[in-house]
């Protein structure tokens, strides 16, 4: 199939491989290393372990449908126009590492494996016929990578996603509402998105020890931290506000919190985090509601998770939980205490309950009253 002229339309044309650049600003390499503007052998090497071996496969098996074509913009890159690919991006390396292993350029068995036996018609499509879309401009085709990567089924990891909604609103002076509408999100995630993120980058301006690489790893803990009432009020961030004063969310009399937030959550060179399991956000949220357990965390070099809990406090829904359970354990017990009632093990058992239950039940005036009353009937 010839080479078609593109005309910036939304029909599918044809090109040659060598015609189509990967993106360097895909949001999927990562922030840092866009900022550093990579070349294209430099992407290609950081796409490497994006399993791109069983797209290759399946593009020499069954050729590269019309129905995935790429999505480009005409971009200057190194001074030219270029075709520039901003959906498709694992697509495209995959195409291109076979073109690699066929030339003999990729010392991997695997990909050697891959390309050998390949009809030479195949190859010659994929490297002379790929179907792409010319779109006027990445912001003509931010809806779609928006709904496709943030809400849609092929989505982006958590930093990836606060970084697009970022742009969304510092750029394109999108607001809450606007920018929900255009990815089909909530406007509370969007805000929080943005606030997570604007919040990423003020740790990365305010202190050298942020492993910024751990921030991201980890960006949906630091997302369901600034949920929780305890982290907002200890950094001092109006989650309600304005995006244009939520820039810096943290203020210049909280910077010194924002460090030992940092610290707390993703370590540094010489901590650990104070917890890794996400399921403990809301913990450590309520711990920060607590001027004794900030007060720990802030002056020990190494706090301990599990003592700055207590030190707060368990919470009422712990409370509950605890009671039901031991309730639930009870009334499985009373299914076969009658069995064991020559039991010394069982009667001592017995006994600690008791004297535990009569402690809450004295706790509870109302309860002893309804025990009373129930009891003398």
């Amino acid at each position: 199939m010839a080479t078609q002229k593109a005309d910036s339309s939304d029909k599918i044309v044809y090109t040659k491989l060598e015609k189509l650049f990967l993106d360097p600003k895909n949001p999927r390499l990562g922030r840092q290393r866009v900022a550093k503007g990579l070349t294209q052998p430099q992407v290609l090497d950081l796409m490497k372990d994006w399993t791109l071996e069983e797209l290759a496969t399946s593009f020499c098996e069954n050729g590269f449908w019309p129905q995935e074509a790429l999505i480009a913009v005409e971009e200057r890159l190194d001074g030219t126009n270029s075709l520039v690919v901003v959906e498709g991006n694992r697509r495209l390396a995959a195409l291109k590492m076979i073109k690699l292993a066929k030339d003999g350029e990729l010392h991997s068995s695997s990909w050697r494996e891959i390309v050998n036996g390949v009809a030479e018609k195949r190859l010659r499509e994929l490297r002379d016929d790929i179907p792409y879309i010319l779109m006027p401009s990445r912001e003509a085709v931010k809806s779609y990578l928006g709904f496709r990567h943030v809400t849609g089924i092929k989505e982006w990891n958590p930093a990836e996603k606060a970084e697009f909604i970022a742009e969304l609103i510092d750029s394109d002076g999108l607001t809450y509402d606007e920018v929900r509408r255009r990815i089909g999100s909530k406007t509370p995630t969007v805000r929080n998105n943005y606030v997570s993120y604007r919040l990423l980058l003020q740790m990365e301006n305010q202190s050298e020890n942020v492993d910024l690489d751990k921030v991201e790893e980890r960006f949906s803990v630091l997302y369901l931290s600034i949920k929780t009432e305890g982290v907002r009020k200890y950094l001092k961030i109006d989650i309600e506000a304005d995006p244009k004063t939520l820039l810096k969310p943290v203020p210049a009399n909280r910077l010194k919190n924002l460090e030992h937030f940092a610290r707390w959550l993703f370590g540094d060179a010489r901590h650990e985090p104070l917890f890794s399991d996400s399921r403990r956000v809301d913990d450590f949220g309520r711990m920060l509601t607590s001027a004794s357990t900030v007060a720990y965390l802030e002056r020990n070099e190494k706090p301990s998770f599990d003592v700055a809990k207590r030190l707060a406090g368990v919470s009422e829904v712990e409370v509950s939980e605890h009671i039901e359970a031991a309730a639930d354990q009870a009334e499985e017990a009373l299914s076969a205490a009658h069995f064991h009632k020559k039991s010394s093990r069982v009667e001592q058992a017995v006994e600690r309950l008791g004297i535990d239950t009569a402690q809450l039940i004295s706790l509870f005036p109302s309860v002893a009253a309804k025990l009373k009353d129930k009891f003398a009937r």
